[in-house]
């Protein structure tokens, strides 16, 4: 695939972007480097009321990505995460947490997401708070992020906000209509690559990279 550089844009409370997650794992053990950007698509102007309304579209919803991915959906996550009124689907602790975790190495940032996502999505697990978050990446070993989440200093804050500025910035550069978007760039100029490409097969997915 030649120099190419791959980038992914997502939100940790996507459904679609966990149903990717397997795919985007194979990618970067193949050896391709792939630099995950979040967007902040559900943090602050994009968060909203966990409702009654919503929950059963996302579980609807989740329902289909299950079929198409095989990634589950759990109960737990049903009663303790979709059920409960008065919370907000917000990103911006498992945003946060995935800027910690990657501060000072950014390909932890994959190792964050896919444990936040399983937080989430199978555990049942509270990711929309930082305290939640802390808890979720101590527990899976990275204590630091933890701790530099839970302190929240000034030069975490001013890194997260140039990280999902970059994300949002390429995103509405590439005119992309939600995530998981993903992208190769060459020679500064990136191209789209259709999310459809991100569930089907891995052979037809490094044909599109390839081919960008």
């Amino acid at each position: 695939m030649g120099n190419s550089e791959v980038t992914y844009l997502f939100d940790p409370l996507c459904g679609w972007c966990y149903g990717a997650t397997p795919m985007l794992d194979r990618l970067s053990v193949s050896g391709v480097h792939v630099e995950l950007l979040p967007t902040g698509l559900f943090s602050g102007s994009g968060a909203r009321p966990m409702d009654e309304n919503f929950a059963a579209h996302a579980w609807a919803n989740d329902q289909r990505i299950k079929r198409l991915t095989g990634q589950p959906f759990t109960q737990a996550y049903q009663r303790n995460v979709l059920n409960v009124r008065g919370t907000l689907l917000d990103s911006h602790a498992a945003t946060l947490g995935i800027s910690a975790a990657g501060l000072e190495d950014p390909r932890r940032r994959l190792a964050a997401l896919k444990t936040i996502q399983r937080a989430r999505y199978v555990d049942g697990s509270d990711v929309v708070t930082i305290g939640g978050v802390a808890e979720v990446l101590a527990a899976a070993g990275m204590v630091d992020a933890a701790e530099m989440l839970k302190a929240s200093t000034e030069t975490l804050l001013t890194a997260h906000r140039e990280l999902v500025g970059r994300g949002r910035a390429l995103f509405q550069r590439l005119h992309a209509d939600g995530v998981p978007s993903l992208a190769v760039i060459r020679n500064d100029a990136p191209r789209l690559i259709g999310s459809n490409a991100l569930f089907g097969s891995f052979d037809n997915l490094v044909a599109h990279i390839a081919a960008a």
